[in-house]
């Protein structure tokens, strides 16, 4: 390590140096997370479906959980969504228009038994899947 009195200028470049070996400060500036995310860092992307399909869950839980196969209008890629409440799969369609978001695990991951399912389902067609499933709002047919 430098010393004296104008050492200054090659301490700091020392701890510059040094800071590449912390993994968080390297992922930050490099933009990894952003880089691997389908979603390109944002909070919502939109989406078309492109089929229905049932995932098992992990042990010890059984049951199929209903998802949709989504591919994202900004980059083109393939995700998984979970459509979550009672009867929600009955109100998506193949071709239609979706918005997901993250499903709410940790670190942007899987959220509990659902295996590499990281989005869910929030509107169809412009309209909330909460307010389809209470019968609240009626589908819209394109």
């Amino acid at each position: 390590m430098p010393k004296g009195l104008y050492a200054a200028r090659d301490i700091l470049k020392v701890e510059k140096k040094k800071r590449w070996y912390d993994p968080y400060y390297k992922r930050r500036v490099l933009r990894l997370k952003e880089k691997a995310d389908p979603l390109e860092g944002a909070p919502q992307a939109k989406g078309i479906v492109l089929e229905k399909r049932m995932i098992e869950a992990k042990q010890p839980y059984s049951g199929m959980r209903k998802c949709v196969r989504v591919q994202l209008i900004k980059n083109g890629k393939q995700v998984t969504a979970f459509c979550p409440l009672d009867g929600a799969i009955n109100h998506v369609q193949e071709h239609d228009e979706v918005i997901i978001e993250g499903i709410g695990g940790p670190k942007g991951r899987k959220y509990g038994d659902l295996s590499g399912v990281r989005w869910k389902v929030v509107k169809v067609n412009g309209i909330s899947l909460k307010e389809l499933v209470k019968g609240r709002k009626k589908r819209q047919v394109r």
